[in-house]
């Protein structure tokens, strides 16, 4: 199995902290934001290869993370050769793009190198794989439709099968939401170039591809527990700052709601 990590943005909600530095990169406690991801694939032991696409930009800062990372697997940083904000690929885009430059025909394991989490990969890949061939996206239970309505909302079915998926709703239809956390099986990849042929399809949000692969195959719903934060400005950088514990586990119930 793969794994990609998504860290192509430029974190412009977080400017001035990323001016010059990836938001992947951001400390949150002794580690880089990444470190905890990187960590926790590799407790997985299911994972040969990562993949990290980033921008051109930001291309160099991560060679030398990957350079200085003292774990096992190997770490392959791919540059997108965008520049800027506007010529970005987006998220459906990179892992396109990716999935072509390196002829991945494997399972492959998505993430969004600026979520951070406690929950393990390897209860959510043990989830993926008894799906057979399935595709499978974390969920995340914000326990509140108004919070819920800032995100993409996931509607699951008594199996956990994913029957509807709202982008940003006034009312939501739940109070799950959609994670930067994916399996794709290998009998899947595919499917990404078929939704990229109809040029109408949005290449940024990865919410776009879910809502339509549940429309068009089947998808299924892990609800990811303990702590989750979406960095995506410098409120919830610093949320997480102060309150994620570096994945380890407490008897704390508390949900991060960014």
């Amino acid at each position: 199995m793969k794994s990609l990590l998504l860290a192509a943005g430029y974190a412009t909600r977080l400017y001035p902290l990323t001016l010059d530095k990836p938001k992947a990169l951001l400390p949150v406690g002794p580690c880089p934001i990444i470190d905890y991801i990187l960590q926790n694939i590799v407790r997985t032991k299911k994972i040969d290869e990562v993949f990290v696409v980033t921008n051109h930009k930001f291309s160099g800062h991560f060679q030398e993370w990957a350079q200085a990372s003292d774990v096992s697997l190997d770490i392959k940083v791919i540059d997108d050769g965008t520049l800027s904000n506007e010529d970005r690929l987006g998220a459906i885009g990179d892992i396109s793009f990716v999935i072509k430059n390196k002829n991945i025909k494997d399972d492959l394991l998505v993430i969004g190198a600026d979520n951070i989490f406690e929950a393990e990969l390897s209860d959510f890949l043990k989830f993926a794989l008894s799906k057979k061939d399935a595709n499978c996206i974390g969920l995340y239970d914000l326990g509140d439709k108004k919070l819920a309505s800032q995100y993409g909302v996931v509607s699951i079915d008594k199996n956990n099968k994913v029957a509807g998926f709202q982008e940003k709703p006034k009312e939501p239809k739940s109070t799950l939401i959609s994670t930067c956390i994916y399996y794709f099986s290998a009998k899947k990849i595919g499917l990404f170039e078929k939704y990229l042929t109809d040029k109408s399809h949005s290449k940024d949000a990865s919410g776009n591809y879910i809502k339509w692969l549940s429309e068009n195959d089947s998808v299924y719903g892990y609800i990811v527990p303990g702590k989750w934060y979406d960095i995506g400005d410098i409120e919830s950088y610093k949320k997480a700052e102060g309150n994620f514990n570096g994945g380890k586990k407490n008897s704390s119930s508390e949900r991060a709601k960014t």
